[in-house]
């Protein structure tokens, strides 16, 4: 039982191979809690902010990321259906919308069981994972909510793949 113990410890905490990223793209952390950490990443459209928390209890890495855009009421409906049709084009992750406060989250998880580490290639995934949904749906949400126009055609225009520059 000792040795099992001593092979635990020995573990690096998760957030601190969180940390580490951060620190490499020079993005603000603030370690909150021994297992929570927050960032804020600059996005081409607004700045992305980012929690992880770590449940030993369950073995699981969680990260919310979420960004300063708020659904009007009369706008959720459609928001909510437009988050559906979202979803079904991801392979990891989802996004949420908290309808009592009218905000935008994408969420993801990793499980670590068995005492796994995580290394630094999961952790870059989980994280680019995020904030390259948000990037890529917030037109959709902002042409939805501000322009409103539909769901579908605000994931009609967030599909649309740009060549080049202008």
């Amino acid at each position: 039982m000792t040795a099992a113990l001593a092979i635990k410890h020995d573990l690096a905490h998760p957030l601190e191979t969180v940390e580490l990223l951060a620190s490499r793209n020079e993005w603000f952390v603030d370690r909150s809690a021994d297992d929570e950490i927050n960032m804020i990443v600059a996005g081409s459209w607004t700045d992305l902010h980012l929690s992880l928390n770590w449940n030993a209890q369950l073995e699981g890495l969680h990260l919310a990321c979420s960004f300063d855009l708020k659904v009007p009421e009369g706008r959720r409906d459609e928001i909510v259906r437009l988050v559906a049709l979202i979803n079904e084009q991801l392979f990891f992750g989802h996004f949420d919308v908290w309808r009592n406060e009218g905000s935008l989250m994408f969420r993801n998880s990793l499980l670590l069981t068995g005492q796994a580490d995580l290394n630094e290639a999961q952790c870059e995934a989980l994280v680019h994972t995020a904030l390259d949904a948000c990037e890529r749906y917030f037109p959709a949400f902002q042409y939805a909510i501000w322009a409103g126009k539909t769901a579908e055609d605000a994931i009609r225009s967030s599909l649309l793949e740009t060549v080049g520059e202008a």
